[in-house]
């Protein structure tokens, strides 16, 4: 596992749980807004992972779970049999991911080795080469992705982070349908950092995110803003 980062301690990442954040290295996007922009391209040096399960090993009375994160984690060749060492350790495991290989996911599901679930939905289907910073998009991958959380019945989320420059009335309406019965999907703040690819993006105003939430609210059953 190609380990570029580590948050020993989060209460945020997962849930109401207390949890560390682990973040592989690389990803098949280049969002723009990402603020992950070092882990992306793999700027900073390997973790020993043996030295990772070790902290870990000395953590269980005090975390609940472990955040699998990135990047895009399900691109780690070796992602099965490290999510199975945090299970046999008995860590709760949550996996953030962009959705596109399902194949990968559904080896996880069929292993049951995930206790929980992110998704970051970028827009709506027919926009998302706008904002992922490559030109193939394997849409129909992550629809599947979504298809096979429900089908195994694992508790996920969707969420959005709201880009001035890519979100408008318009292509929410469009996400809104694309979402039709999903049963919760959180709008989360853009906040620029060093870290950011593109650092001349803006955040999603308060009033106009609420406002995007009421739309939402039509097709899903709950819509909750995430650091506003």
């Amino acid at each position: 596992m190609e380990i570029l980062g580590i948050e020993k301690v989060s209460m945020v990442d997962y849930k109401d749980k207390i949890c560390a954040v682990l973040f592989t290295g690389g990803c098949n996007f280049r969002c723009p807004f990402c603020h992950n922009s070092g882990i992306v391209e793999k700027v900073y040096q390997s973790y020993n992972e043996n030295e990772i399960i070790e902290y870990l090993e000395s953590r269980k009375k005090l975390l609940d779970g472990v955040v699998v994160s990135g990047g895009e984690p399900t691109l780690q060749r070796d992602l099965t049999l490290f999510i199975e060492r945090l299970k046999n350790m008995g860590y709760l495991v949550k996996l953030d991911t962009n959705g596109t290989n399902p194949d990968k996911l559904k080896e996880l599901l069929d292993k049951k080795l995930l206790d929980y679930v992110a998704i970051d939905i970028k827009n709506n289907f027919d926009d998302y080469y706008s904002i992922c910073g490559v030109k193939n998009v394997n849409v129909d991958g992550i629809k599947k992705s979504i298809k096979l959380l429900k089908e195994y019945g694992v508790d996920y989320e969707l969420r959005t982070t709201l880009i001035d420059e890519y979100h408008n009335r318009e292509n929410i309406e469009k996400l809104a349908k694309d979402l039709d019965g999903e049963k919760i999907l959180y709008l989360q703040k853009f906040k620029l950092s060093d870290g950011v690819f593109n650092k001349n993006l803006h955040e999603v105003k308060k009033e106009e995110a609420e406002e995007f939430a009421k739309i939402l609210s039509a097709n899903i059953k709950e819509v909750v803003l995430r650091g506003y």
